[in-house]
């Protein structure tokens, strides 16, 4: 009796679906399984993809205005097509969101980075159809009086104020230099594509929220539950409920570029599933420069931050036309929408799009910090310039300069006694940079300079050769130049080589003799303590 009750328990558990097969990993291959399992039945879904699937998440009117020309049936969006493991998954991920400290909606993609589904896939939708303006009539009624209370009134005051010269009759004329094209009684057009993937969502994180006077602005990134086969993503900061986070943004990123892209390939577009293995890969087309592990240098180049001004404050002029209840734009002005423009362009292009992107510890696996870190005085006065001399060659790939990091650290704890890997951050050739000690704990890189200054090491040996050129921008200009803006260093910051502080010939003759052409360079006598080669650092 008890082996039939057990072969009964058995044979439920097989048949029961959730057990047929584990949930699919939170990865980007898995979305590309949907879509290319999608792009099979095309002829007979009558609609694209990424349309199918945002569609299945109910989007608003907003939505539903700038993507689709019309609302396609119930049966158009049935994803029975789908295996019951992809079905589960796409219907997870839409909408994105942000929720006690976890953020949903989003995959890990193979360089690292983590990237919401959302924007992607309506960047793609926008790409499909075709990308076009949409005119905005703009007539400026408000009187300067108006003006000047919603100024004064608690809570709209969004940023510094921007000067809001008037005409002869009374109305407001938005500053040249803020919006260029947009004047009284004249139309501007703002580009769907934009608006779909980063605009919308740029405009209404800067709006001030409920009760509040501060908006919610950039969010943070996170942390995977694990990286082999990730589940969960749980927030760096979760007291930033922002839904405007880092994953969130490259998703935007990367759907306004693939959109483009799609919107000037000649029909018909390329599978959707190759494009997206190509971009996550080694590049569109065999391009290295057009994939992911570039988005933020791509994205610079898409859009400036004068015309994002004017696509942010056209997408919020917009949702007041079409979602006239949204309590957060219901009695804001067109003046302090360009307020709310003016400074959202501004944090993200600045903040974001011009730093370079640090993939956090928990991304490379790092192991815990032995010890109790003791806590950098900001803003320092230094950053010192290292190789690693070993490994002695570039990492090109997130799993190798993953793999790398997780070697100098066990070399550094485990050989050297040290607390942690020594270094501030790292910079592999992948187009991204690791944090290490990060921003706020002392490192083990310079020997008698360490609460002085931050290490950065590249990953490889360059004693007779320079790394990348894209290295060099992100140790000479983007890292620094984000690094003050935060107060991380002082403006009269000095960058200077290890050799310079310790005997050493770290970080290899090629690249010390780059260094010394740079305009934060500064030369420092030579102590007298030893540290043959870069990995010989001070102890802890």
């Amino acid at each position: 009796m008890l082996l039939w009750g057990c072969l009964f328990i058995m044979l439920d558990v097989l048949l029961w679906p959730e057990f047929r097969a584990a949930p699919l990993p939170l990865q980007m291959d898995s979305v590309i399984q949907i879509l290319a399992q999608l792009e099979q039945e095309e002829p007979v879904l009558h609609l694209t993809a990424p349309g199918l699937l945002l569609m299945s998440g109910s989007p608003n009117n907003f939505s539903q205005y700038l993507l689709f020309s019309e609302t396609p049936s119930p049966v158009q969006l049935k994803l029975d097509l789908l295996s019951p493991e992809l079905q589960a998954l796409a219907t997870s991920l839409i909408p994105h969101r942000v929720d006690s400290g976890q953020e949903h909606g989003v995959v890990l993609a193979p360089d690292g980075s983590t990237v919401a589904v959302e924007p992607l896939l309506a960047g793609l939708e926008v790409g499909l159809r075709g990308r076009r303006s949409i005119p905005l009539p703009l007539e400026f009624i408000a009187s300067p009086s108006e003006v000047r209370a919603a100024h004064k009134k608690e809570g709209l005051t969004l940023v510094p104020q921007v000067s809001m010269p008037l005409q002869d009759d009374g109305n407001i004329s938005l500053d040249p230099t803020i919006l260029p094209t947009v004047h009284t009684n004249s139309s501007t057009n703002i580009d769907n594509l934009l608006t779909v993937t980063l605009t919308k969502a740029l405009g209404v994180a800067f709006l001030p929220g409920p009760g509040t006077q501060t908006p919610k602005g950039l969010g943070p990134d996170g942390c995977w539950d694990q990286i082999s086969a990730p589940k969960t993503f749980s927030l760096l900061n979760s007291e930033a409920p922002s839904p405007l986070t880092v994953a969130f943004l490259n998703g935007a990123l990367d759907g306004a570029l693939l959109g483009d892209y799609l919107s000037r390939h000649p029909k018909p577009s390329p599978p959707l599933s190759h494009l997206l293995a190509q971009y996550y890969g080694a590049g569109v087309d065999g391009d290295p420069q057009f994939r992911s592990n570039f988005r933020r240098d791509n994205g610079a180049s898409l859009i400036s931050q004068e015309s994002l001004v004017q696509q942010i404050w056209g997408s919020l002029f917009l949702i007041q036309e079409l979602e006239p209840s949204n309590s957060q734009l219901k009695n804001l002005s067109q003046a302090q929408l360009a307020e709310v423009a003016t400074q959202a362009a501004k944090e993200f292009t600045e903040a974001f799009l011009e730093c370079p992107a640090i993939l956090p510890r928990c991304r490379w696996q790092a192991a815990p910090y032995r010890g109790t870190p003791t806590m950098l005085k900001l803003p320092l006065g230094f950053l010192y310039v290292h190789h690693t001399y070993q490994p002695n060659q570039p990492c090109t790939s997130f799993l190798q300069c993953a793999a790398d990091m997780r070697s100098m650290q066990r070399f550094h704890q485990d050989t050297r006694g040290w607390d942690d890997i020594g270094y501030s951050f790292v910079m592999g050739s992948d187009g991204y940079v690791y944090e290490g000690r990060g921003w706020r704990w002392v490192g083990a890189h310079t020997l008698g300079h360490n609460s002085l200054g931050f290490g950065v090491s590249v990953i490889g040996n360059y004693t007779a050769v320079l790394p990348a050129a894209h290295v060099l921008r992100a140790v000479r200009d983007s890292l620094p130049r984000c690094a003050l803006r935060a107060g991380y260093l002082r403006p009269d910051y000095t960058i200077q080589g290890h050799r310079q502080l310790v005997h050493t010939d770290c970080p290899g003759d090629a690249l010390y003799r780059q260094i010394s052409t740079w305009p934060h360079f500064g030369e420092k006598k030579k102590s007298l303590k030893k540290s043959p080669l870069s990995l010989l650092q001070p102890p802890k």
